[in-house]
């Protein structure tokens, strides 16, 4: 809840307080996550074309991720046991891992 705070009420594009990505200042490409914190203060005040154009990536990651908290932390693996085999087995991590690899690539092009 603090971090949601955080985010909401301060805005880091402007704030000194958030890091800046160490790939980015290396090699002056974004990384994946590069635009995550602005994406997600866009998220918080439902400003959803800003969040896509800070990082695109993110707004399909942040439902991929909730599910999995839903079904690790919130009884989800016994209730939905197909649903865990289908978005976290094997073949979903490999497609998950290389739409993040492509979407590095095509980002920095």
């Amino acid at each position: 809840m603090a971090v949601t705070f955080i985010f909401y009420n301060l805005d880091p594009g402007m704030q000194p307080l958030f890091p800046k990505c160490p790939f980015l200042l290396t090699t002056g490409y974004e990384c994946p996550g590069c635009g995550s914190q602005r994406a997600i203060h866009d998220i918080l005040h439902l400003d959803f074309k800003s969040a896509f154009l800070h990082n695109a990536l993110i707004l399909f990651l942040i439902p991929y991720i909730l599910l999995g908290i839903y079904l690790e932390f919130f009884n989800g693996k016994r209730r939905f046991p197909k649903l865990e085999k289908i978005f976290f087995g094997k073949w979903a991590a490999i497609i998950v891992l290389s739409a993040i690899i492509v979407y590095w690539v095509v980002r920095n092009i």
